[in-house]
């Protein structure tokens, strides 16, 4: 069986049915697979699925204290920035773009460090990157770890269910995820540590830096508006790590084909372009799974691309040493030719005078 068909712990109600297709699982087995996959008590190699989920407990936390202790409209309005824009934009740019497809390189490790903690770390990268890949190889097909045609409860709960790596792997498959995940800067475990643990993700790295990264915010979080600023915010992030989780389902048309012509050019897949997510996030879905390696997805003039502007940006100071726009391409693929088919003559083969094209 190939990598990208192996490298993801198969779920109890498996990637296929009997006939080969998606196996739509009932509600009540995603649940129960859920809970199972969180139980560190049947085996901690559930640990990172477990911490993952008690990150948006913990938030939830400080998102309560804000709604019932500390709310102001201002703090509202920090609160949907922050995580519809900030976080959004950030999650593109570090989870997205760097961590699943390289899209650009940093000039050292110090702007990796830098870009990786810009706000409240929460998805830990190994969920999110290897998983990413097989969504790509397999998007819409059986094995996709999150197909939109097996619900949104198939989605939402994937970071659990379907996206955590095979804890069977032998050494030189273990080895591959390692290489996937190199230049994440994510501390890894050795062999023996991933036959133990079940990650490639150290246990101890992992926690210490969440830990380091959250104590910080929530310092200068309190230091320009007291407890009040950092339950917004922290609240807030706590808010997007659960709607994030929506996104892939919303992404490819709710299981259905809902890509229009002139706006999704990508057809390979289901995945489409919407305007929420592009302009807050930068996130133009289809325009990304047409040229899944480029720092920017955002092609045409009114596709805002936030994720873009940071790497360019980051570009210009000379903290980003390279990276792969793709935008050239793609008017030269899919617009270009849609323009000149619009304006050319057009000539009526039996009269030979020039035919009005309207539309």
């Amino acid at each position: 069986m190939a990598f990208i068909h192996n490298v993801l712990e198969q779920p109890s109600y498996g990637w296929k049915d009997e006939n080969g297709n998606l196996s739509k699982p009932t509600q009540g087995q995603i649940l129960r697979e859920f809970f199972s996959r969180l139980n560190i008590f049947k085996t901690k190699k559930n640990w990172l699925s477990f911490m993952s989920w008690m990150m948006v407990l913990t938030l939830s936390v400080f998102l309560m204290l804000f709604i019932f202790k500390y709310f102001s409209i201002k703090g509202l309005i920090i609160a949907f920035l922050y995580s519809m824009v900030v976080m959004g934009t950030h999650g593109t740019i570090w989870y997205h773009r760097y961590c699943t497809h390289g899209a650009y390189k940093f000039k050292n490790n110090f702007w990796r460090f830098f870009t990786q903690n810009l706000t409240l770390k929460i998805i830990p990268e190994e969920i999110y990157a290897i998983s990413h890949h097989v969504h790509h190889a397999l998007s819409d097909q059986p094995g996709d770890p999150y197909n939109a045609q097996g619900g949104f409860l198939y989605c939402f709960l994937a970071d659990a269910n379907h996206q955590p790596i095979n804890r069977n792997m032998n050494e030189k498959e273990y080895q591959r995820c390692v290489t996937l995940m190199k230049h994440t800067g994510v501390s890894v475990n050795t062999y023996a540590q991933y036959q133990k643990w079940g990650s490639v993700a150290n246990p101890f790295h992992a926690v210490v830096g969440v830990i380091a990264n959250w104590a910080f915010w929530f310092t200068i979080f309190y230091l320009i508006g007291g407890v009040a600023l950092g339950c917004a915010i922290f609240g807030a992030a706590g808010f997007w790590a659960v709607g994030v989780r929506t996104f892939n389902y919303e992404g490819h048309g709710k299981g259905e084909d809902k890509r229009r012509d002139g706006v999704d050019h990508n057809r390979k897949d289901m995945s489409v372009n919407q305007l929420w997510p592009g302009f807050v996030a930068g996130e133009w879905h289809n325009n990304h799974h047409l040229f899944p390696k480029s720092a920017r997805s955002g092609f045409k003039p009114h596709q805002v691309d936030t994720a873009f502007y940071y790497i360019k940006f980051m570009s210009m100071i000379g903290a980003v040493s390279q990276y792969k726009d793709s935008k050239a391409q793609f008017i030269k693929e899919y617009i270009t030719p849609f323009v000149k088919v619009k304006t050319e003559p057009v000539y009526c083969p039996k009269t030979g005078k020039q035919i009005l094209v309207t539309d």
